[in-house]
């Protein structure tokens, strides 16, 4: 006959076991060493540069690193992508504010204004926002767009250029001259289209993507509305 004692022990120890066996000290010395290795490579220095490239919060930055390894740029394509699904799933919300500022350059004989908008007056009246928009309006005056987006390129627009670039591939074989003339017209549209330009200040990033960090870092949706140029005797 088994002592009460004993069968009471015995339960209270398979009760305190877990199910699976702990895994050997060396192992899990091991991986916290890894996990305190990677928390180590991310510096503050890397966070505060990450944010002045950027933007957004210090928070954001460091899950980025941490996501990326330490890789600034890992981290840089990491925001942009999470930046540019927040402003699809923004894209349903109304504009209800917005800002208009202006940049005229040094010489007087260049400048340009833009309208940036966004949801509330709390986002437009916000310094950082309306930094933004003055951005904006320097890259218009030196970049000199002629277009917002891909779709404000009209029928007339396009067959005009096609007609240009037609003379330029005549003569190539037929096999490639629709691509050539299609890869012509694409280069050069793109050129043309403010939200496709590199931005002048970070040429790593389109004007399309600064716009979609603006709302990654303000929490709305955000837009160009629209922009003009001025030249002196233009």
């Amino acid at each position: 006959m088994i002592s009460p004692f004993v069968l009471w022990n015995f339960r209270r120890k398979s009760r305190s076991e877990p199910n699976q066996p702990e895994l050997p000290l060396a192992q899990v010395a091991k991986i916290k060493s890894a996990n305190n290795s990677q928390q180590q490579m991310i510096t503050t220095e890397q966070i505060k540069e990450l944010r002045d490239q950027t933007g957004v919060s210090v928070m954001q930055c460091k899950k980025a690193l941490e996501e990326a390894g330490g890789s600034m740029e890992k981290a840089l394509v990491i925001l942009r992508k999470k930046s540019g699904e927040l402003s699809a799933k923004k894209g349903d919300r109304k504009f209800g504010a917005g800002t208009i500022q202006a940049y005229i350059h040094a010489n007087g004989a260049v400048g340009a204004m833009v309208e940036l908008n966004c949801e509330t007056d709390f986002v437009a009246n916000n310094e950082e926002f309306k930094a933004l928009a003055r951005d904006i309006a320097m890259h218009v005056a030196a970049a000199n767009p002629k277009f917002l987006s891909q779709n404000d390129i009209t029928d007339k627009d396009k067959q005009t250029a096609k007609e240009v670039f037609e003379a330029e591939v005549k003569g190539k074989p037929e096999v490639v001259r629709q691509k050539i003339l299609d890869g012509k017209l694409s280069a050069y549209f793109s050129e043309m289209v403010l939200l496709d330009q590199p931005f002048i200040k970070n040429p790593d990033m389109k004007v399309q993507g600064l716009v979609d960090a603006a709302v990654q870092k303000f929490g709305e949706k955000t837009a160009i509305g629209k922009f003009a140029r001025f030249k002196v005797l233009e």
